[in-house]
């Protein structure tokens, strides 16, 4: 069962912080692996039995981020029990829910806490933990950051620089519009829906733009701050007559797909995103990184700079293969749309094309 989240709330706008209760939450010759292995051996006879205090931080309560979450969560109880160690992080897990404000003061109180690493997911959480720590440089392990070197976080994915490295789940753009226009060579008009208060997003709209603008295909954008924002764009969407929706892995959006996905499909609009989660919440199609795996690698990380000591500043940020397409068939049914003749269509552009039904209330 799912760990309950602190959430610090607006109340400390008034100057009084108010927390809601967490619940318990390689090769090489036979004399260098020799080496490894005495040090290895060393160094768990050095950390053994020493506690970690890990703050994970989330910017909002969405079904790709929650599943993040747990399985950094997941993971760093499995790593805790194979290094012999303890990673704390039940009294130093909080939800930003969206407000920078929020997300400041979570960062002062993690610093307070003197915490050993923290875990922010998102662009926007990472970028304030970032700021944060700039006098203070506690190590940082982000995850589900789309473009780390366009957001200011890292120099470069190599060779980060600072306190700072992650995981990112960078979009291959270009591969889901190929997508679009598998399914139906016909499209013409392309809908662009996303928020335009997410750095995050950026980088990917203009893929989107430069891929159609090649192709000669005409599209529109149209962008929310909320979900109310982005639920009056899809319905200016909708007006437009376009033929097909893409979003990239805007958190934004995803909050808001519930309250979206049944307009497109009465309309006939597929909508298309960067995320297999946008799928479970009723999006015509998820594609792009697998988010458990992608907890569970941030968590391996945070282990290895926090039981091992490797350096934030020299480890290369994380990315991983975009191939897998979720196809939900509750709207491909609502659409009269052929799953076989979708899976033949998707097949060539993805690594793996499998379906999945609308869960209204999936949380992780």
């Amino acid at each position: 069962m799912r760990k309950a989240v602190k959430t610090i709330t607006a109340a400390i706008l008034a100057g009084t912080m108010t927390l809601a209760l967490a619940a318990c939450g390689s090769t090489g010759s036979s004399s260098s692996r020799s080496s490894e292995s005495a040090a290895s051996t060393a160094s768990l006879s050095v950390t053994s039995g020493k506690t970690y205090k890990v703050g994970i931080v989330q910017f909002v309560d969405d079904a790709s981020l929650n599943q993040i979450e747990k399985n950094v969560e997941m993971e760093l109880d499995a790593k805790a029990k194979e290094l012999g160690v303890t990673f704390d992080y039940e009294d130093y897990t909080f939800n930003g829910q969206a407000d920078g404000t929020v997300l400041q003061q979570i960062a002062s109180q993690l610093i307070s806490d003197k915490v050993d690493l923290i875990i922010p997911i998102a662009t926007p959480t990472a970028q304030i933990m970032q700021t944060a720590t700039k006098n203070n440089p506690i190590p940082i392990v982000f995850s589900a950051c789309s473009d780390p070197v366009g957001a200011q976080l890292v120099a470069s994915m190599d060779a980060p620089g600072a306190n700072i490295t992650g995981t990112s789940d960078a979009l291959n753009t270009d591969a889901i519009m190929d997508l679009i226009f598998a399914e139906d060579p016909e499209t013409d008009y392309v809908g662009l829906l996303y928020s335009n208060s997410e750095d995050a997003s950026e980088q990917a709209i203009k893929d989107a733009k430069e891929y159609l603008d090649k192709k000669g295909v005409k599209y529109i954008e149209k962008t929310g701050t909320d979900t109310t924002g982005i639920t009056d764009a899809a319905n200016a969407l909708i007006a437009e007559g376009v033929d097909a929706v893409f979003t990239p892995t805007d958190n934004t959006v995803m909050t808001a797909e519930l309250a979206i996905y049944k307009a497109f499909a009465k309309a006939g609009i597929k909508h298309y995103a960067g995320a297999d989660s946008f799928a479970l919440n009723g999006a015509f199609c998820g594609y792009g990184v697998d988010y458990a795996n992608l907890g569970k690698e941030t968590a391996d990380m945070a282990a290895d700079i926090l039981v091992n000591g490797a350096d934030p500043a020299t480890t290369p940020v994380r990315t991983f293969d975009n191939g897998i397409a979720k196809v939900n068939i509750d709207v491909v049914t609502d659409l009269g749309l052929d799953m076989k003749k979708i899976q033949e269509a998707f097949t060539p552009y993805c690594t793996e094309v499998s379906e999945i039904k609308t869960d209204k209330n999936f949380k992780e």
